[in-house]
């Protein structure tokens, strides 16, 4: 089996992938972790989800394409500069909302309100490294937390090896949680909240 071929990415990531080159940006995630987010999103019809890290879209991109005529999908960056680019390819469809804001801002708000997702996926600093029991009360029961770049690369710095350790141990100790971790694209988790 070739996980890498007939992956059927959606239409638009053409697009996204010529406007992002053009600015020079290169934290965009892979067709892997997009096509897993793809068939993640399908398994929620009707559902909440939330992407902290918009980047350049790619995997709200993704995302929407595996999500019914139902589900809804909040995207949050503060960089105002990425995030129009998928603004600009995939603004309108009425399913997806771009937050520009504060991650930290946007958990602690997003908390007072009451809202609950079916499917997180945490793609910036606040969510996954710092702010992660806040970010996972956002999460319904039987809801999903995903998060990717986990694999060790050469080119971390020792604070950032320690952060990504810190973490894995934390989702790893936790009562409410079944995890998945994933040797396999960029290194992903996926965790589930127990009913």
């Amino acid at each position: 089996m070739l996980d890498t071929v007939h992956l059927h990415p959606p239409t638009v990531l053409k697009d996204l992938e010529e406007a992002t080159n053009a600015i020079g940006f290169t934290m965009g995630s892979d067709y892997l972790t997009g096509s897993l987010l793809r068939t993640l999103a399908a398994t929620k019809p009707g559902g909440q989800l939330l992407e902290l890290g918009t980047g350049t879209g790619f995997s709200a991109a993704w995302m929407l394409d595996g999500m019914d005529a139902h589900a809804t999908l909040v995207s949050v960056d503060s960089n105002e500069q990425t995030t129009a680019i998928p603004r600009r390819y995939l603004g309108n469809d009425p399913r997806i909302t771009f937050t520009i804001m504060d991650g930290t801002a946007f958990i602690d708000s997003t908390l007072a309100q009451g809202t609950r997702f079916d499917l997180i996926f945490a793609d910036m600093p606040p969510g996954k490294f710092h702010y992660l029991d806040e970010t996972l009360q956002l999460l319904k029961p039987g809801g999903m937390y995903v998060i990717d770049d986990l694999l060790m690369l050469t080119s971390w710095e020792e604070e950032h090896v320690t952060r990504v350790y810190r973490l894995l141990a934390t989702l790893e100790a936790r009562q409410d949680l079944h995890i998945t971790k994933l040797n396999w694209s960029s290194g992903l988790v996926i965790a589930v909240r127990r009913g």
